[in-house]
């Protein structure tokens, strides 16, 4: 939950940076989505703890999670903010859906007086785990973004007539607008070769994560359900 709640707050807006040159109010005009899903599957979450099994909204809630990368790893340079709506959606239901019932079965299954210091841990860890969520997304970024480059460099060298006639049409369309047109083109591809690289390293990563979400959605099968949640427990929070 961690990862879900930090490291995806903060990967859309980097693409959104990287990608797509929003400004800081840009981003926010695109991100308030997931703040809107959120406030309104609070209550919903709130009413579904006293029916479902906490398990079975744990399981619905990471495969909200899994489900909102994979839409997003299929991403491209030209996503905005109607491509990211849902993934966004999905994002902010599940982690609502995640919240409550993760609360309970970490802190319901304890004894009263074992409470105060289980919730504290508790808090650490998910802070903890977003942390390592955050360092793990920046150098898988950065991995695989050198990889895309290397790949695509390989692609973009001379030799490869659709590479060469794009540059001389680039060449040819700079050259009418300024002086140094031939060394205009080859930045501006360069710049093209990067972006891209760039988009395929957001989608590598988003599959990574649907993984990593798909497999937590497994595992609270394993978990055992609390026989009682002790008064306080749900502030663990």
């Amino acid at each position: 939950m961690g990862i879900g709640l930090y490291g995806l707050t903060y990967v859309y807006p980097v693409y959104l940076a990287q990608v797509r040159g929003y400004d800081a109010m840009m981003i926010g005009e695109t991100m308030f989505v997931s703040g809107v899903a959120m406030f309104l599957t609070a209550p919903i979450s709130g009413r579904l703890s006293q029916i479902l099994d906490p398990r079975i909204m744990m399981l619905i809630g990471f495969a909200g999670f899994a489900a909102g990368t994979y839409i997003a790893s299929g991403i491209t340079s030209d996503w905005d903010f109607w491509e990211l709506l849902v993934p966004q959606i999905l994002r902010g239901c599940s982690l609502m859906l995640c919240m409550v019932p993760i609360n309970n079965l970490s802190l319901g299954t304890l004894p009263p007086d074992q409470l105060k210091n289980a919730s504290g841990l508790f808090n650490l860890t998910r802070n903890l785990g977003g942390a390592v969520g955050l360092a793990f997304i920046n150098t898988l970024l950065n991995d695989r973004l050198d990889l895309h480059l290397q790949r695509l460099h390989e692609s973009v060298a001379w030799g490869h007539p659709v590479a060469e006639d794009q540059l001389a049409s680039m060449q040819q369309s700079f050259s009418q607008a300024m002086p140094d047109g031939d060394m205009a083109a080859l930045k501006k591809l360069a710049m093209l070769v990067r972006n891209q690289a760039n988009v395929l390293s957001f989608a590598d990563l988003f599959l990574v994560l649907t993984i990593l979400f798909a497999t937590a959605a497994l595992f609270t099968l394993a978990m055992r359900k609390p026989s009682a949640v002790p008064a306080g427990a749900a502030s663990g929070h």
